[in-house]
């Protein structure tokens, strides 16, 4: 389950563009708290502690504000496309007891059956549980499993007070039989055929042996006695 992080935060009194790269240059984060009916709650939050804190997916934050203390729960996360640092925090207010909707990562445990592939149709799965009970992951063994095996979300072990929002017919985990090189191939050449395209028949060395006789026998070459 989730872990609560305590962070202090300061409430922003400048906006727009050039309030929010003056926050960052101060190793800081701009961020907005909102939720429960209530105004939004412009902060500043430490960059290293919310950096550490981030590292959890659903993360919950105990926010210090003042003399206020908040709950809130991480809902989006802005970051550089390129430095992949935190540009903005999106933050919902929470409390305890309630639920709340998440998504929750899928992790694969164990190794299928030889010569097989396994695929993943469905990386998260969508679920509603306690506001400060979020599961950090759910665990699926594929340990010896076999070609033709399927896990849905309905089969997902889930802990209890965890209940599924994804369609519990959502194809989750596939395990198929690897294809051989030699199946590949022939797999190849039948969709080559369907669309048209003509494989090159090989080159015959019979023609370029007869045109090498023909030239060593022709009329006018210089004998070796010349």
């Amino acid at each position: 389950m989730s872990d609560q992080t305590r962070i202090a935060a300061t409430k922003r009194t400048e906006f727009g563009k050039g309030a929010a790269r003056r926050v960052r240059r101060a190793d800081m984060v701009p961020a907005v708290l909102y939720g429960h009916g209530t105004p939004p709650l412009h902060l500043t939050l430490p960059g290293h502690d919310t950096m550490m804190a981030l590292k959890q997916t659903n993360a919950v934050l105990t926010l210090d504000v003042d003399a206020d203390e908040h709950l809130a729960l991480v809902k989006d996360v802005q970051r550089d496309p390129i430095k992949r640092t935190i540009e903005h925090v999106d933050l919902v207010i929470i409390r305890k007891g309630e639920k709340v909707e998440v998504d929750v990562s899928v992790h694969l445990e164990g190794d299928a059956a030889p010569e097989t592939v396994v695929s993943m149709d469905y990386s998260e799965l969508t679920v509603e549980t306690d506001a400060t009970s979020i599961p950090e992951g759910f665990t699926v063994s594929i340990e010896g499993m076999q070609a033709g095996t399927q896990v849905l979300a309905g089969q997902v072990t889930l802990p209890a007070g965890v209940e599924l929002i994804t369609d519990p017919e959502a194809l989750v985990v596939n395990v198929s039989q690897a294809i051989s090189e030699e199946a590949m191939e022939a797999e190849l050449a039948e969709a080559e055929a369907d669309a048209g395209i003509e494989q090159d028949e090989p080159e015959s060395d019979t023609g370029d042996a007869a045109a090498d006789d023909g030239e060593g026998s022709s009329e006018g070459a210089p004998s070796d006695d010349a």
